[in-house]
Formats: structure tokens, sequence, C-alpha cells
């Protein structure tokens, strides 16, 4: 039999209904309720993420290949889409998939007013399917037609300023001298909450931007590329970067949209400093617990030591209760966590401000290795704690011990 588990169990249940048993319950409650806070937490940063990072790459690849240039304009040179160019994007092993595209500026005008706008020229490789929960309304254009298509797919936004609906028609001017203009058919109304796509982003036909460009069917304004593991991007962008031609110039997603990324950045170290709070909280809340328990079993520490218990045999038994203390209060704290997590994943209870947070409800990703890891780190690190103030033990005289009341 393990003595100090025996002990320090015989000292749970004769301390129910006692004041320590009331300290025990808030040491409880502070762990679980940290514990169930982190776990929020950070699933609320991992939705987040995701959901953002999923709207920008629904517009844009990992990887931008374009023609070296020191032009800002939304336009690009046009860059040779050949064989032996995709194939090496394409056999390089984290891509996963590339489609070729091309930007072009024009003006939406109805009856009423005029909007400026850029047309994103894409093919049939373009990803439908990732695409269709942006849309709110319509259809995706039909790119396989013969020629080029003048379907279009304008942002909620757009349509709401130009008053527009699906299957309106509506003409584009392009800028460029001299004007051209086309006339365009609405199939569907999309929206992402990112106002940078938003405001000014409509999907058509790449053939379309060919055709008002005078491009031929082997230009395009650039190549997107895909990657399988996000987590490389670096590595992605370092390959590509030095193993395209001299002319090629290999953008990040990152750095193109990097005002957003920063800001993800910034919700990172939110959590950071709020898992700190938390860690130090509970920890000092179960140093507390344990001194007054220690204050409260005095007498019992030194008739242990008059019977010849050791001081490491004292220490486990109290050790062996906070641990006790700590993992009832993991146990409520995923039960809470992962509880409310799942009503907001589910239910979407909790709504957001879709022009200040990009999204119109809170959202949930549940990741198993990150709170499997929130529960080692708290059990590890509050554990560590319970070494401060067992750590006294061995300066009770047993004498005094007996005779404190």
């Amino acid at each position: 039999m393990n003595l100090p588990f025996f002990i320090s169990k015989r000292i749970s249940k004769e301390s129910a209904g006692s004041f320590s048993s009331t300290i025990n319950r808030i040491a409880v409650v502070s762990i679980g309720l940290g514990l169930a806070v982190l776990i929020v937490a950070f699933m609320v940063l991992f939705g987040f993420k995701k959901e953002i990072k999923d709207k920008i790459y629904s517009f844009s690849g990992h990887l931008i290949v374009s023609k070296y240039t020191l032009s800002t304009s939304f336009e690009e040179t046009s860059i040779v889409v050949d064989d032996s160019l995709m194939q090496a994007l394409r056999t390089y092993p984290l891509t996963e998939r590339v489609q070729p595209y091309a930007m072009k500026a024009g003006l939406l005008k109805t009856d009423e007013e005029v909007q400026g706008v850029i047309v994103k020229g894409v093919d049939q490789s373009f990803d439908t399917t990732g695409f269709k929960k942006h849309m709110l309304s319509g259809r995706f254009p039909d790119f396989s037609g013969e020629g080029y298509s003048t379907e279009i797919a304008i942002s909620n936004k757009v349509a709401n300023y130009l008053e527009l609906t699906v299957d309106d028609e509506v003409l584009i001017y392009f800028v460029q001298n001299p004007p051209r203009f086309r006339r365009l058919r609405v199939t569907g109304i999309y929206e992402t909450g990112l106002e940078e796509f938003d405001e000014k982003i409509i999907i058509g036909d790449l053939g379309l931007v060919r055709r008002i460009n005078n491009w031929p069917d082997s230009l395009a304004g650039g190549i997107e590329v895909f990657i399988s593991d996000t987590d490389k991007l670096e590595e992605a962008w370092n390959y590509l970067f030095h193993s395209l031609g001299i002319d090629l110039y290999v953008d990040k997603v990152t750095d193109r949209y990097i005002q957003i990324f920063d800001w993800l950045n910034l919700l990172n170290r939110n959590v950071v400093i709020l898992l700190t709070i938390i860690l130090f909280v509970s920890g000092t809340s179960i140093i507390s617990i344990l001194l007054i328990l220690i204050m409260e079993r005095t007498q019992m520490i030194g008739v242990l030591k008059s019977l010849g218990a050791s001081n490491r045999m004292i220490r486990r038994v109290f050790v062996f209760n906070g641990l006790q203390l700590i993992i009832r209060g993991l146990l409520w704290g995923n039960l809470i966590g992962l509880s409310l997590g799942l009503i907001q994943y589910y239910f979407k209870v909790i709504p957001l401000d879709a022009t200040n947070y990009y999204m119109s409800h809170v959202p949930i990703q549940i990741d198993v290795p990150t709170i499997l890891a929130l529960n080692l780190l708290v059990l590890v690190l509050i554990g560590l704690t319970l070494l401060i103030p067992v750590a006294i033990i061995s300066r009770v005289s047993p004498v005094k011990a007996i005779r404190f009341d």
C-alpha cells in the first residue's frame, strides 16, 4: 500500500464540511475556470486564424508568381504560361495545385451609380468548391464555354451599392487607351467580410482579361501556387524564388496581405499573455490552499514525525493532496471549456460585427493536440508549484507541532 497516498485520501474525506474543504473547492474552481478560459481562447484563436486564412486563400494562392516589376499597379505585366513553367511549379513536392490569373481595373456602371473595381480573371482551375461557402446567392460563373465568358461574381457590398441582383446585366469600362467596355451578367453574389476583397474584387473569366489586353492564350498576369503545408511556406518560397527565372518574382501571401497576418500574430501574443496570467493565478491559488492545509494539519505532521515518518514521506502526502485538486480542476475545466466551444460551434450563439471582425459569429476550431498540451502544461506547471508550500514541512518541529493549537 502507498502510505502517503492513503493518508492523503483520508485527509480529503475528513476535511468534508470543514473550512479547508471550502478552500479546496475554491482551488478546484480557479483551476477549472482557468483551464476552461484557456481552452475557449485557443479554440477561438484557431477558429479566427482558420476562417480568415481560408477567406484569403479562396482569393489568392499561398505563393504568387508574377513578372518582376517595380510597378505598384493592380494590373500585372504578363508572363508566359508555358509547359516548362507549369511543370516546374507542379512537380515541386509541396505544390497542391496551380492556377493562372490576371487583374484588370475597370468601372462598373449602372443607370444611377459608378463603382471602381478590379476584375480578377480566372479559368477552370479555380477552386469553385472552396469558394462556394462565400456565395450568398446565385452561382459561380461558368468559364467552360468557347471564347470567353461574360459571367461575373460580385461582392455583396458592390451589389448593394450598385443595386444589382443575380441575373442583372451591368456595363464595365476598362481603364486603358483607348477605353473598352463589355456588358457582363451577374451570376453570383459573394461575401467574405474582408474589405480588401469585398470592396473592389469581382471574379470574371481570364479569357475576358486576355481579350481586353490583346493577349494570346499563352499569357497571364501571374500564377497562384497552393501548397499542401502552410507551415512550410517560407521553405516553398525560398525554393521557388531561387529555382524560377530571374525575370519572375515570387510573392508570399503573408507579405501581400501583411496587415491581416500581423493582426493574427497580435492575437497570438494576447493569448500568450492570457496563458501566463491564468497559470500565475492558478499556481498562486494552489500554493495558498496547501499552506492553509498544512497549517490545519500541523499537529498531524508532528505526530507523523514523532512516529518516524520522514520529511519526504510527509511532503508526498500533501503533494498527492494537491494533485487531486489539480486533476479535479482539469476535469471540470475540460468539461466547461469543451461544452462552451461545442455550443458555439454548432449553434453560433455569439455573433460578431462582420465589419470589424471579418465574420458574423465567433469561430471555433477544436484542436485536440492543443487541448491535450494545455492540460499537460497546466498539470506540470501548477504541479511544480506544489513544491513551494511543502518545502516548509522540513522546518516543522515535532514537539512544537504536537503542542500547536
